[in-house]
């Protein structure tokens, strides 16, 4: 730039050839600085010695003697888009060729792209004829590209690696790494969700708690500039301080020391020693205080809630709880969930309330209770899912079950079971009392899915019975005419007679309507054992309701219902057990013309 300026042009209007390249190193003794001493061009080889070369007080530097003249009109490779880049470090130095690069061959095409690179190496001062070994590979390689193409059009960047010095290895500071607060993490894109704060961090057995990095010394490095590159000096500034008891086990290594849950539960920190704990006490779940608890019903956490007061809640309004047992003293509120395998409700669940736990305990329900064995004490309107399901005193709701026992039944109770009904005490009317042998999702689905099939096989049976049918009768009608022909190619053969080829032809055809027939039946009995099977599956959810009862062991009063739900027939048979009858266990019979009706029965 100095030159063009004192010249006064344009730097871009001149260019420059490298006349001459000196090499110097010199080897400092401590603070002491040694005399520069030139490199033959032979030795430059010996200067990438990893042992010597990586030795803090080697320097080595380079010096050009260069002419510089104005650029050429028309220059050949004005179109030969080259650059000479590297990586932060410096240690890898790259040619990049760019899309939509233009060049024609001629006989110094390889000498002049050798020259056009350690001219970009220069300016980026980039040693030449050091760390650079591959360079005359890569050069033939583009130089034989562009001969075998004359005119050679790149349409795509191109890079090749052309120097590689010494990369360093980084420091390693120490680290101390809390892997159980990082589980609840979400992505930029997640939405934040600002009511589950992990108040609780579950681990589970052998999971990586925390982790302690030590430092690690890095090692020096050499660039293709010639610079050393010497590590920092680690820094140990997280050295933990903290000790666990025997629910942590540690594990130490060289490079780092893991401490990993010996048991399942919730990590806690009590003073300075980090325990795995299972039990939990707290006076209320709420936005405010804890915020959702999502541990997992795999955890082993178990949690005793012990809000009693009957205007607050135990568990807040849209809280979330999620662990293995739960104990609530008091009330669940509005749209809050609680999923466990355990859960005891002292005090009411709200009507937007959701309960789902395998052993399930209610004291007031007006929400909705999913679970296996659910017992209620009282039932206002709620719904309630499971598998067995007691109820003491029930005033209102829906009750879906295999077995389903009301002590106390009041009015508007909708219970639907697959197995049994049983209300110990009646004092209500208008209550829907149903035994579906297909009540559960699963049964239902298995139901539907078998009848698709049945129907599928049913068309297909049909079909291939027609098309026995028809083969059948083609056979028949063709036997005298087939038996004939066989005669006579029997007899054919045995005089060494050339067998006429319209009587082959015919003969073949035969075989193969033969064949098919035989096929055909073959397929005809697998599929109609596959639709005997698939039918007798169906009868099975039939034949359970035959077994169910309903049973009212007092009198009946008001208006109530009873109705068995069919599978084949699809329909349902109802009665409406007048009041203060005794009639107590009802079942459902197939009388003599085929028909159904509820009946009164012994036990």
């Amino acid at each position: 730039m100095s030159i063009a300026k004192s010249n006064d042009v344009n730097v871009n209007t001149i260019d420059f050839n490298i006349l001459e390249v000196q090499t110097y190193t010199r080897l400092n003794k401590g603070d002491k600085e040694a005399d520069w001493e030139e490199a033959a061009a032979e030795d430059l080889t010996e200067l990438e010695d990893k042992g010597a070369i990586l030795d803090k007080n080697f320097q080595i530097k380079q010096m050009y003697e260069i002419e510089i003249f104005s650029k050429i009109e028309n220059d050949p490779y004005g179109d030969f888009h080259l650059a000479v880049g590297a990586n932060a470090t410096k240690c890898k130095v790259y040619l990049s060729i760019r899309e939509g690069s233009k060049v024609s061959y001629n006989p110094r095409f390889e000498q002049e792209l050798l020259i056009l690179i350690n001219k970009s190496k220069v300016r980026a001062n980039i040693l030449i004829n050091i760390f650079d070994e591959m360079l005359p590979d890569i050069v033939s390689k583009i130089a034989a590209h562009v001969r075998v193409e004359e005119k050679a059009v790149y349409d795509k960047n191109e890079a090749h690696l052309i120097a590689e010095a010494y990369e360093p290895t980084p420091t390693t500071n120490d680290a101390l790494i809390f892997h159980y607060d990082k589980k609840d993490t979400v992505n930029d894109k997640e939405k934040v969700d600002y009511a589950n704060r992990g108040f609780i961090k579950s681990v589970h057995k052998d999971e990586l708690l925390i982790e302690y990095v030590k430092i690690k010394e890095g090692k020096p490095g050499r660039n293709c500039r010639g610079e050393f590159m010497e590590p920092k000096e680690p820094i140990e500034a997280n050295v933990p301080t903290f000790t666990t008891d025997d629910t942590i086990k540690v594990v130490e290594s060289e490079k780092n020391i893991e401490y990993r849950a010996v048991e399942n539960g919730y990590i806690a920190l009590e003073g300075s020693v980090y325990t795995i704990q299972s039990d939990v006490d707290i006076g209320e779940i709420s936005f405010k205080t804890t915020g959702s608890i999502t541990a997992g019903v795999d955890s082993d956490v178990n949690i005793s809630v012990k809000e009693t007061d009957a205007v607050k809640d135990a568990i807040g309004a849209g809280m979330s709880v999620e662990v293995s047992e739960i104990d609530i003293e008091g009330n669940v509120g509005s749209n809050a969930k609680v999923i466990a395998l355990k859960a005891n409700i002292g005090g009411q669940t709200h009507k937007t309330a959701t309960i789902r736990a395998d052993n399930l305990s209610i004291n007031v329900h007006k929400g909705k209770a999913y679970g296996k064995n659910i017992h209620i004490t009282r039932l206002e309107h709620g719904e309630v899912d499971g598998d067995i399901v007691e109820v003491s005193q029930a005033m209102g709701g829906h009750i879906r079950a295999k077995e389903i026992s009301i002590e106390l039944c009041g009015s508007y109770v909708n219970a639907t079971a697959s197995r049994l009904i049983e209300i110990k005490k009646l004092q209500g009317s208008e209550n829907i009392f149903t035994i579906d042998p297909v009540l559960k999702k699963s049964a239902q689905e298995g139901l539907n899915e078998n009848q698709e099939s049945i129907m599928e096989l049913e068309n297909s049976v049909k079909n291939i019975k027609k098309e026995i049918d028809t083969y059948t009768n083609l056979v028949k009608d063709n036997q005298a005419t087939f038996n004939d022909v066989k005669k006579r190619l029997i007899h054919y053969k045995k005089n060494g007679v050339k067998m006429p080829t319209s009587f082959v032809k015919q003969y073949k055809q035969f075989q193969k309507v033969q064949e098919h027939l035989v096929n055909i039946k073959k397929e005809f009995n697998i599929k109609n054992d596959q639709l005997n099977l698939l039918t007798t599956k169906t009868a099975s959810f039939q034949d359970n309701i035959f077994d169910a009862r309903i049973i009212n062991r007092d009198k009946w009063t008001g208006y109530n219902e009873i109705i068995f739900k069919l599978v084949d027939p699809p329909i349902e048979v109802s009665m409406k057990p007048p009041e203060g009858s005794p009639d107590k266990i009802f079942a459902i019979v197939e009388l003599e013309d085929g028909t159904y009706e509820i009946e009164a029965v012994k036990e």
